[in-house]
């Protein structure tokens, strides 16, 4: 091989190796700074292929994605003196990569210190301003916008944008989730105390309504039997008097059969009379004549 032949191999080497650090490619998911001994010369946005100088120029690339930080839980105090053990993520974008290279530097994780002390100042100013109530209710989506608008506007001098910070898990500490659970069992009892109580006075009330009622019931019943008594008696006594004054023969001896049948119809009874007593006529000496 010829000097020329090994001039013009060298040559072409040499223009590769410059080519190689010259030429450099941004993909569709970065944004790249051009820097010239720690300058920013420019920032590059497009993808495609691009060149710098070689060795007095270098890139650093950062990603245009969305990218997110977990923020660990972090206790709350609410407006209404409740404590609260929240877990948020914040969903984020760098949006001008001089910016965030300016106040950050050529790392993006060091953005998550920084984004995470922002986010835990704003999620304790607005949630101090708020109560349990509002957080658990329909009220939790405008406070993550106002959480997320603060937010916003102290991150915008390092070049991010906030895209969303949302609540993944919102807890009560312990000690006062046994001082709710406590309460709660302590209502449940008064109430069903309340309901026993009630429960009593009602069937107290029953009992005495029914046991009026049932002695206004047994007084009526008594006083009709009483009148219908009377009135058998009263019948009764119209027809005896009725059938004596008929046959007073006949009556007599009916009144004294009957009054026999209740002294000696157990069989046991004993009657002491004088032996010239009336009483036992029939049984010495039937009547005399047949009776009609």
């Amino acid at each position: 091989m010829t000097r020329v032949g090994i001039a013009a191999i060298a040559l072409l080497v040499v223009l590769g190796v410059l080519a190689s650090a010259s030429l450099f490619i941004v993909t569709q998911t970065e944004q790249a700074l051009v820097l010239q001994f720690g300058r920013v010369v420019r920032p590059i946005e497009d993808p495609g292929l691009h060149a710098k100088w070689p060795i007095a120029q270098n890139v650093i690339t950062f990603d245009n994605r969305l990218l997110s930080v977990e923020l660990p839980g972090e206790e709350v105090i609410l407006g209404d003196q409740r404590r609260l053990i929240v877990d948020t993520f914040t969903v984020f974008r760098i949006t001008n990569p001089l910016r965030f290279y300016q106040a950050i530097g050529p790392i993006a994780d060091n953005i998550d210190g920084r984004l995470n002390s922002v986010v835990t100042g704003s999620l304790r100013r607005v949630l101090g301003n708020n109560k349990l109530l509002d957080v658990l209710s329909a009220d939790r989506e405008h406070i993550m916008s106002t959480i997320r608008g603060q937010v916003n506007t102290e991150m915008a001098n390092f070049g991010v944008t906030i895209v969303d910070v949302r609540i993944r898990r919102a807890d009560l500490p312990k000690e006062n989730t046994d001082a709710i659970l406590s309460r709660m069992q302590s209502e449940r009892q008064r109430v069903a105390a309340q309901a026993r109580a009630e429960g009593a006075e009602a069937s107290q009330k029953i009992k005495a309504d029914a046991e009026r009622e049932r002695t206004v019931l047994l007084a009526d019943a008594r006083a009709t039997a009483d009148n219908l008594r009377g009135e058998g008696q009263g019948q009764a006594t119209a027809i005896y008097a009725k059938a004596f004054g008929q046959d007073p023969a006949f009556f007599s001896f009916w009144r004294t059969l009957q009054g026999y049948h209740d002294i000696f119809e157990s069989g046991t009874a004993r009657l002491v009379i004088s032996p010239d007593n009336d009483y036992l006529r029939l049984l010495q000496a039937p009547p005399a004549s047949p009776l009609p």
